[in-house]
């Protein structure tokens, strides 16, 4: 086996130093941009240059942020995570005066994704506990394409309201489209692009989305899950109990030459 060597044994006095400054400039960055991320969040207590019409407790939005207008008409719950370069807009374009009502409204526990975007010009709804994947798009305004000699892009755009239930759980690169209304606990595969209203307990997938799961609670799961339920855990169960229980189920190693 070749023994470990010391980086600079074989460099120049010179070479070593410039390694040495290199080393030390990338600890540096490293540093300055994790003391960048704690000190841009925003939250409660630091919003920054951000005035939101209600932030909850414990809800962070992470550094750096991204688009973020019309706040006075944005409303976070508690204990919501807002990823990096996430997008929440109200109103078409800044310093609108949108009336008396929020137009975003964001439940408690909701978890959005880094580089999502959530496009409200006019409301859309987030329901307590849903979780959102990297990448999903929220919009509740689309592009209008009725004059055919007219680019679609300086056409007058289409808006309607969107709501999502509580608990649901959106998969990375989700596209909800205006006027959709997702029930409880629906989830949404990745890439699935959706529209129209879908019940509770539903998984839907494609473009356009389509049901292929749903709950009852006369038949359960239909089609069947492949995969068992997983067992919770049982109160009052350390994490020394459980490292233990681990140690027992893992198959015993066959002998090999070094241990005869």
């Amino acid at each position: 086996m070749p023994k470990n060597q010391n980086t600079f044994s074989s460099l120049t006095p010179l070479a070593s130093l410039k390694v040495l400054r290199r080393r030390l400039a990338s600890r540096a960055a490293h540093a300055g941009w994790r003391w960048m991320q704690q000190a841009g969040a925003v939250t409660a207590q630091t919003p920054g240059r951000l005035r939101f019409g209600a932030i909850g407790p414990h809800t962070r939005l992470a550094f750096p942020q991204g688009t973020v207008f019309g706040e006075p008409w944005i409303r976070l719950g508690d204990h919501c995570i807002i990823g990096e370069q996430v997008t929440l807009t109200a109103g078409m374009m800044p310093d609108l005066d949108l009336g008396p009502e929020p137009v975003l409204v964001l439940g408690n526990g909701v978890v959005i994704g880094r580089d999502s975007h959530v496009i409200a010009d006019t409301r859309i709804t987030i329901g307590d506990d849903t979780f959102c994947g990297p990448g999903v798009y929220i919009t509740s305004t689309n592009h209008s394409y009725d004059d055919p000699h007219e680019p679609v892009g300086k056409q007058w755009p289409r808006s309607a309201p969107v709501e999502i239930g509580p608990g649901c759980w959106l998969g990375t690169g989700a596209v909800i489209l205006p006027g959709a209304r997702l029930g409880r606990n629906v989830v949404v595969a990745a890439g699935a692009v959706v529209r129209g209203e879908v019940p509770d307990h539903a998984v839907v997938a494609g473009a356009p989305a389509r049901i292929v799961r749903r709950w009852e609670p006369e038949t359960g799961w239909t089609p069947p899950l492949r995969t068992p339920a997983p067992v919770p855990i049982p109160d009052g169960v350390t994490p020394a109990q459980l490292r233990a229980l681990a140690e027992l189920e893992q198959p015993e190693q066959r002998p090999t030459a070094d241990t005869l």
